[in-house]
């Protein structure tokens, strides 16, 4: 899934696009309120993390506008349900440490910005959504749900998930997932609704191929992925050319 928005938020650090990516931790901000009713944490969310904040109240919860005057403990009561709070502790337990995942974005999106030296690398931040969405896109931001990724045989997802579906949800995929959905929003495909459905799968195979080599992980292996792979391999475009191509 994807959430585009199209705005601004206060960076923690200066946006250098050549820097090494580094998720920020928005999402302890928000467990620490979410178990806690730390005001203060709340408080800090709104200040530094604005878009952020209201993406995740307004577009994934849609819990309503975040202007009005009950938004905070619908927000807050939101995620007092026993299970959301078990998925809360399970994310902060198994993402205490996320040294592995900065590494793999960081070698991800800088061997993207060599193959697209024009491309900006987008900041990162992670987040819990409540199981709503998996990443999240915005201008040059792309938002981590954690809780979708807690593996594949994490037990609240055997009750919702097909077999084929958890095998994405893991840590493994996080890196491939950003590349994937972040070039989506940087090149879709023109006149979407129109075109053919051999097209999009099409469009989305080559991000996907992309995705799968700035990664050095076969991750994606669908029909148009294959044919997106021979289809650069024969051809003598550049990547970026490459994904602007139409077919």
């Amino acid at each position: 899934m994807v959430l585009c928005v199209a705005c601004e938020f206060k960076l923690t650090k200066e946006n250098d696009s050549r820097a090494s990516v580094e998720v920020v931790r928005y999402d302890r901000l928000e467990s620490r309120y979410l178990t806690t009713g730390d005001f203060s944490a709340l408080q800090q969310m709104n200040v530094d993390y604005p878009v952020v904040t209201r993406t995740l109240v307004e577009n994934v919860l849609k819990l309503g506008a975040v202007y009005e005057p009950d938004i905070n403990s619908k927000f807050l009561s939101f995620y007092q349900d026993t299970i959301l709070q078990g998925v809360i502790a399970d994310t902060e337990a198994q993402y205490a440490n996320m040294t592995d995942v900065n590494e793999s974005l960081s070698d991800a999106f800088d061997k993207l910005q060599e193959l697209i030296p024009s491309l900006r690398k987008p900041e990162i931040f992670a987040l819990i959504g409540a199981l709503n969405q998996s990443i999240i896109v915005g201008d040059n931001y792309v938002g981590v749900c954690l809780d979708k990724y807690l593996g594949k045989d994490y037990p609240l997802y055997k009750k919702y998930y097909t077999a084929q579906q958890r095998e994405s949800m893991s840590a493994e995929y996080i890196a491939s997932d950003c590349v994937t959905f972040y070039l989506l929003s940087l090149y879709p495909l023109k006149d979407f609704e129109q075109r053919s459905q051999h097209d999009r799968d099409l469009h989305m195979g080559k991000i996907m191929y992309v995705a799968n080599v700035v990664t050095g992980k076969n991750l994606f292996t669908t029909p148009y992925v294959k044919k997106a792979s021979k289809m650069k391999k024969a051809s003598k475009l550049s990547f970026e050319e490459f994904l602007k191509k139409d077919k």
